[in-house]
This record gives structure tokens, C-alpha cells and sequence, in this order.
């Protein structure tokens, strides 16, 4: 059984920074770790992801430039290092993994998900 939980996320001025956490458990092997928000009324967006070999990043225009997605395999970690926060960054984000060969930022192909941590970024 996959677990992921995500922690970091918090109350933030436009501007500054966060750094999100993403702690897996369980056996598994992936193709990509990702990250996504959702804002309220919003559809869920693909933010970042971090393939497993050899490592290669993918970002969203909207963040590319600020966010940086990072990995520690050791403890089956990725993070999530935002800088320069606007106030339409503020989302609920939320890891996930896949499993299977699909697109880095294919929403669908996720197989878990963490339950997500709140960012709030005010003006």
C-alpha cells in the first residue's frame, strides 16, 4: 500500500517563499513524483513532477523560473521549494505518483494521491 503525505504548506505574503514535503511509503517503483494544486472552482492542475531515472524536471509555465521540485531517494521524499509566491499560487497542493509510463503532467495518470496541504498566499 502506497501512502504519500504532504506537509509545508501554510499562510505566506505575495512574495515570499515555502517549501512543500511529500513523504512516501510502501514499495513501489515509479516514473514520475508530481506535484498539483486546486484552487476552490478551479479543476486540479499539474504544478511540477520529477521522473524517477534520471531525474529530469517539468514545470507549469505559470511557475516555471519560481518553483524548483527536488527529490531525496534515500528517504523516499520530494519537495516542493516555492519562491516569489502570488497570490493566485494559493491552492490546495497535492503530491502524487505514477506508476505506469504516462505524461509527467497527465493528471489522469496518477495512481496515489496524498490527502494535499493548504498554501495561502496573501497580497
Amino acid at each position: 500500500q502506497v501512502q504519500l503525505v504532504e506537509s509545508g504548506g501554510g499562510l505566506v505574503q505575495a512574495g515570499g517563499s515555502l517549501r512543500l514535503s511529500c513523504a512516501a511509503s510502501g514499495t513501489f517503483r515509479f516514473f514520475h513524483m508530481g506535484w498539483f494544486r486546486q484552487a476552490p472552482g478551479k479543476e486540479r492542475e499539474f504544478v511540477a513532477a520529477i521522473s524517477r531515472n534520471p531525474g529530469s524536471t517539468y514545470y507549469a509555465d505559470s511557475v516555471k523560473g519560481r518553483f524548483t521540485i527536488s527529490r531525496d531517494n534515500a528517504e523516499n521524499t520530494i519537495y516542493l521549494q516555492m519562491n516569489s509566491l502570488k497570490p493566485e499560487d494559493t491552492a490546495n497542493y497535492y503530491c502524487a505518483t505514477q506508476v505506469r509510463a504516462y505524461g509527467p503532467s497527465y493528471t489522469e495518470g496518477y495512481d496515489y494521491w496524498g490527502q494535499g496541504t493548504q498554501v495561502t498566499v496573501s497580497s
